[in-house]
């Protein structure tokens, strides 16, 4: 793994390019509701239930990684949060993705998630939160 020696955020690829932290989970917290912020802190302690990740805050979303990046909150709304889940193949025969991408010049296919409230995350999320973990790790 290599290290940035400026913001100390480990990476899979040397010299990988990265915004070196130039914001704080705070900063995406500011305006927002409690209940948005509520929502947020139950997807990450979801995540912890499944293994350690480390949370990435970006210029416009926050990363969630394990050994790579496996999952982006991508927006928090005013009473939700998008999450967003790259992987390799489409999985259609679903009912918690509102949208599957193809991603520009790459295999991924980006699965976007909304949650409106904390039961939004039920056993068919938490099977898909775990694959993503499983790909990260």
């Amino acid at each position: 793994m290599w290290i940035c020696p400026l913001c100390q955020q480990q990476f899979v690829n040397t010299n990988q390019v990265h915004s070196c932290r130039d914001k704080e989970l705070a900063d995406f917290f500011a305006g927002k509701s409690e209940h948005t912020i509520a929502l947020f802190n139950h997807f990450v302690d979801e995540y912890r239930q499944i293994g350690d990740v480390r949370l990435h805050p970006a210029k416009s979303m926050i990363s969630f990684a394990a050994r790579t990046r496996f999952a982006y909150v991508i927006q928090l709304g005013k009473n939700f949060i998008d999450v967003v889940f790259p992987f390799k193949q489409p999985y259609e025969d679903n009912l918690c993705f509102n949208k599957i991408k193809p991603v520009t010049g790459s295999n991924d296919y980006n699965h976007h998630f909304r949650m409106y409230f904390i039961e939004d995350i039920n056993d068919e999320v938490r099977k898909y939160m775990r694959m993503a973990y499983e790909i990260g790790s």
